[in-house]
């Protein structure tokens, strides 16, 4: 009969106050699988658990179960193995080990076979997928359905040059990219994270679109730069593009970035057009909202950039227009600089104008954003 989990484990566990139930059964699952007792493992990650599924294999032995606020683990046993189910939101990971390699990988089949909720595919959806660094589990990937409009029916929301800029955009395939970096800058509320998200709709064919939602720390942990730059595509063929998406990034490429952020931009250009990106087809996507004067030269130099697309305020003449089809006096609306596509939906929506009318001036235009 096989030693239990917790007299297996061949090192001794302190705990405090800052251990949780779930922690403890992590620490047991590696017990077997330390002395050698069962030497072989097998696990995946599972985005999405259908409902209702417990991931336990037929005949399973539920030995602990632990529930915090943000995760469950369960410790499971059968007859020459031992599985451990770790839950949190929709996602689970589940890892098995077994005295052989072909019972772990058939316990882990009867575990997770069905188990992964694939959403009815809709066509105003992209998948996208979501980097960031776990506290438990390291650097970590997800995939979400993000809706996106088409080109078509968002193009309206761009001032004349930039929808131009945007309308070669759209229709570059692989065999067009000349540069790794595409860049967009321009205040907030302009719609540089609706284009991506258009972007990725319009590429979605041969181009997987990753969002770093940490990029601070991508360019300072090698680790975590080295995952994603060998990077996780789902399944796809090998030889399709991945654009990495970097929000808000003004001080990672700002001129004095060099001298603030250490490695940071290097390894950023390097990622682009250096030895790290040689041989990986991996594009970057960078928003921000700096001038591009005030930006590094190393990053926009020629040849570096896809594109670079300063994103603006639509004219008055375009944010009249666009306002056209609500009823209400936008022509007093809208000021003479014209509105960011921000300030157009909080006028849709009734909460204020956009702008300071051309004809306020003095104590009313404390009135206007």
């Amino acid at each position: 009969m096989s030693a239990k989990p917790q007299d297996a484990l061949p090192i001794r566990l302190t705990v405090d106050d800052s251990d949780s139930p779930s922690d403890v059964v992590d620490a047991l699952f590696l017990g077997r699988f330390a002395t050698g007792e069962q030497p072989y493992s097998h696990s995946s990650t599972i985005d999405r658990v259908k409902s209702g599924l417990t991931l336990l294999p037929p005949g399973a032995t539920v030995l602990r179960a632990a529930r915090d606020d943000d995760r469950s683990a369960t410790l499971a046993e059968g007859e020459g193995w031992t599985l451990l189910v770790s839950r949190w939101s929709r996602g689970a990971d589940v890892t098995v080990t077994a005295v052989t390699s072909e019972l772990a990988e058939k316990i882990h089949g009867q575990a997770t076979d069905g188990a992964q909720d694939e959403p009815e595919p809709q066509p105003e959806n992209v998948t996208m997928g979501f980097w960031y660094v776990s506290p438990r589990r390291g650097p970590h990937r997800t995939t979400r359905q993000i809706a996106a409009g088409t080109w078509d029916e968002v193009r309206a929301n761009y001032t004349a040059p930039v929808a131009d800029a945007m309308d070669r955009l759209m229709k570059v395939t692989p065999d067009d990219i000349a540069g790794r970096l595409l860049l967009l800058h321009g205040p907030p509320g302009t719609g540089k994270t609706s284009a991506l998200r258009t972007l990725a709709r319009s590429w979605r064919d041969w181009c997987q679109v990753d969002c770093v939602l940490d990029p601070e720390r991508l360019f300072n942990d090698v680790g975590y730069l080295m995952d994603i730059a060998i990077g996780e595509d789902d399944g796809s063929a090998k030889g399709r593009w991945r654009l990495l998406l970097l929000e808000d990034c003004d001080e990672l490429i700002r001129g004095e970035a060099k001298h603030t952020a250490g490695q940071a931009l290097s390894r950023l250009l390097n990622l682009t057009d250096g030895l790290l990106g040689q041989g990986r087809n991996v594009l970057v996507g960078v928003t921000t909202n700096e001038d591009l004067e005030r930006l590094h030269p190393a990053v926009v130099r020629p040849g570096r950039c896809l594109a670079r697309i300063e994103v603006g305020s639509l004219t008055r003449s375009e944010s009249v227009s666009w306002l056209s089809g609500e009823e209400g006096d936008w022509e007093a609306a809208v000021g003479r600089e014209g509105a960011t596509l921000a300030e157009l939906y909080a006028l849709r929506r009734g909460s204020g104008p956009a702008s300071v009318p051309a004809q306020q001036s003095g104590s009313d235009a404390g009135l206007y954003l």
